[in-house]
């Protein structure tokens, strides 16, 4: 049986930009820009966002970048 949502880690808005090397105020813009950037996310309260181990992985390989294809 697949777990469910409840069963998946998190990480907060503060986690994710130590984890990406950014400042939390960048992950903050990326998702109140006008087309949302950045990680899928849920808004649980209006001070608190959270985003899913898994799909923060999903993303990253979205964002990767081969030089040696890209030639």
């Amino acid at each position: 049986m697949e777990p469910g949502i409840t069963a998946e880690r998190w990480y907060t808005t503060e986690q994710l930009a130590e984890l990406l090397g950014v400042d939390p105020s960048s992950v903050r813009r990326w998702r109140t820009a006008r087309r949302p950037q950045g990680p899928p996310f849920v808004r649980v309260s209006a001070r608190h966002t959270i985003y899913a181990v898994s799909d923060v992985e999903t993303w990253l390989r979205t964002q990767r970048v081969d030089p040696g294809a890209a030639a």
